[in-house]
């Protein structure tokens, strides 16, 4: 049997992760000398004052050595596979920890057998391939077709989000200073996505507003041309806009109610206050990169 492992970043609802046994290793907030266990916080609750976080960005880590080396000797002293998806290595060292740990847990024991996948990405841009990967294992498939359900599903999401500012991301050095000031003064909102592992721009828009109506434009593109399979409605910060926001728009445009789950604040807190959606196609999006073939020990 397989067993998916991930991390908390991949926004994974609890009873999606409960009902499909995927197994979530935390990174941890730390915010004004408190730590807070991501996978176990109210994040509704944690973003609630965002806006008094601007001048003091929390950081995050990454989840403890030990606490990856327990999750995959359960698995191993289970008898089953470990195929584990993490968020993108540009963005976090979790996926490393975990293939090195792996390795190690490997030539401890033979006859163990895992895969290691560096998705490239976070939130449920993440969270829709691992749940490939756990539907696949839940069917019964090997390691190496689970592992390619996940690689599949890597190459036919998107993950869309604008933020209600620049001023986070120009707090946090994700943009520059001058790129932020110009921004406020002129209007510019953008329209931010990951691209090769990292934050980037996929469009400009003059306001908010304009931002949102060209996600839905960009998004009817993709689903014309490869279909719908899969969608949430992510938020950073209050959950009211995005609400609105799906109600109103996106549900009438699927024709079904769209999840809307919070962003991971370990990406979150970088971005301020935003709004988008993650979703995933029925086929391979065109000029989509994703992760390398993913490593796996047999």
């Amino acid at each position: 049997m397989v067993r998916v492992i991930t991390d908390s970043t991949s926004s994974i609802p609890v009873d999606v992760r409960n009902d499909l046994g995927i197994e979530v290793i935390s990174l941890i907030i730390n915010r004004t000398g408190q730590s807070y266990v991501e996978a176990e916080t109210d994040l509704d609750a944690f973003y609630q004052d965002i806006y008094e976080m601007i001048d003091d960005i929390p950081t995050s880590s990454q989840p403890s050595q030990q606490d990856v080396r327990n999750a995959l000797e359960r698995i191993q002293a289970d008898g089953d596979d470990a195929l584990g998806v993490f968020i993108s290595s540009k963005m976090s060292g979790t996926f490393e920890t975990f293939l090195r740990i792996a390795k190690e847990v490997a030539a401890e024991h033979p006859g163990f057998k895992f895969a290691a996948i560096d998705s490239m990405t976070n939130c449920m841009e993440l969270g829709h391939a691992v749940v490939a990967g756990a539907k696949a294992a839940k069917e019964g498939l090997g390691l190496e077709d689970c592992a390619a359900a996940v690689e599949d599903s890597l190459h036919s999401s998107r993950f869309l989000f604008t933020p209600e500012s620049l001023r986070f991301l120009e707090k946090g050095g994700r943009i520059g200073k001058a790129a932020a000031l110009i921004g406020g003064v002129i209007n510019i909102t953008p329209i931010l996505t990951v691209k090769d592992g990292e934050a980037a721009t996929a469009a400009k828009t003059r306001s908010q507003k304009k931002a949102m109506a060209k996600i839905v434009k960009l998004f009817e593109e993709d689903v014309a041309a490869y279909g719908l399979k899969n969608l949430v409605v992510h938020y950073i910060g209050s959950k009211i806009p995005a609400e609105k926001w799906a109600e109103e728009v996106i549900n009438p445009l699927i024709g079904f109610k769209a999840r809307v789950v919070p962003a991971s604040p370990v990406i979150g807190v970088h971005v301020g206050p935003a709004v988008g959606i993650a979703y995933e196609c029925k086929q391979r999006i065109e000029g989509k990169s994703t992760s390398a073939s993913p490593e796996v020990v047999l």
